[in-house]
């Protein structure tokens, strides 16, 4: 029997592996817990994630922290509108010693790649990175080279009244699992801030908590998780929703239902369940939801985007599962 939301979900971290990276990233940046819980379910359903807010509010030391903690592999390219496709992927280059092409391999090859203000390059270069989100992999000049496994995109962008930014194509918002912001830190975390920086980087202090194979381990244990089936046409019926909705232009796609569940499932694991439940859903949906929808009309802010969310998760019966 169907029944109408009337709790928000409260979340207790419960699996000691997440417990250990949220105290170690904890020590780069202090008081946006929610924000940290959130990027650490993206990182085990296995997606990118897209940092968007002002300059300097902690987005690029988020990243590094979690590199660190995660002891990954981690390149970082700033996006300027003079960066190359090649620069990102890797190029081939004659060698007259051997008398043949050799590939050199871009800063995409690595565990983590921090993609510093994606926003302000070209639509070239934006191009080279729709493969290696979408299938882990380069192609050059016909061959295909594997990315290390696994590989995680982290990237960050300033909003598009910032001076030299422009919007990313719906395609490359799609391929981001989901999309954050830090926002300020309220006056006692920057009161932290200022006297953690005084004698030393706080991100020095980070110990690793886990490592490329834990996580691939961890990121198993999500795959299976339970869905009953009535969480399943909970998932189509809020997906449905956005593409019937009047005031949405463009809904959410098949890759965005997949997104939605995986991030579901990460949210149910990250507590120690097995099993999904609607709440789970319920957490996230707007992470996932709204950086993929596009409004009618020309009021299409965030704030607007997140109500018209909430409005539908409301109006979607939620499955009884117990």
């Amino acid at each position: 029997m169907a029944h109408p939301r009337t709790r928000t979900m409260r979340i207790q971290l419960r699996q000691p592996a997440l417990q250990s990276m949220l105290f170690e990233i904890q020590k780069a940046v202090n008081g946006k817990n929610d924000v940290i819980f959130k990027v650490l379910l993206a990182i085990l359903a296995g997606g990118h994630i897209l940092l968007e807010d002002m300059p300097g509010v902690g987005k690029t030391t988020l990243a590094l922290a979690i590199s660190r903690t995660l002891s990954l592999s981690c390149k970082r390219i700033q996006f300027t509108p003079d960066v190359l496709p090649t620069d990102v992927t890797g190029f081939t280059m004659y060698q007259k010693q051997t008398d043949s092409f050799e590939f050199k391999k871009g800063a995409a090859f690595c565990n983590l790649l921090l993609a510093d203000e994606i926003n302000r390059t070209s639509s070239k270069t934006q191009s080279a990175l729709l493969q290696l989100m979408e299938e882990s992999a380069v192609t050059m000049d016909g061959v295909t080279y594997p990315l290390p496994d696994p590989h995680i995109v982290i990237a960050t962008q300033n909003p598009i009244t910032c001076v030299g930014t422009q919007r990313l194509p719906e395609s490359q918002m799609d391929r981001f699992l989901v999309r954050l912001s830090l926002g300020y830190p309220s006056p006692e975390h920057e009161i932290a801030l200022l006297k953690a920086r005084q004698n030393a980087n706080p991100l020095d202090a980070i110990v690793p908590a886990a490592d490329a194979e834990e996580l691939l381990a961890m990121r198993h244990e999500v795959e299976e998780v339970y869905v009953n089936d009535s969480v399943y046409q909970y998932i189509v019926e809020l997906i449905q929703a956005t593409r019937n909705h009047p005031k949405i232009r463009l809904g959410i796609s098949p890759r965005g239902s997949l997104a939605l569940m995986q991030m579901s499932k990460a949210c149910a694991y990250a507590q120690g369940r097995d099993y999904l439940l609607p709440d789970d859903i319920a957490f996230i949906c707007a992470d996932v939801f709204c950086h993929r929808l596009l409004l009618h009309g020309t009021d299409d802010s965030l704030e607007q985007t997140q109500n018209i969310v909430q409005e539908i998760i409301k109006s979607v019966p939620v499955p009884d599962t117990e």
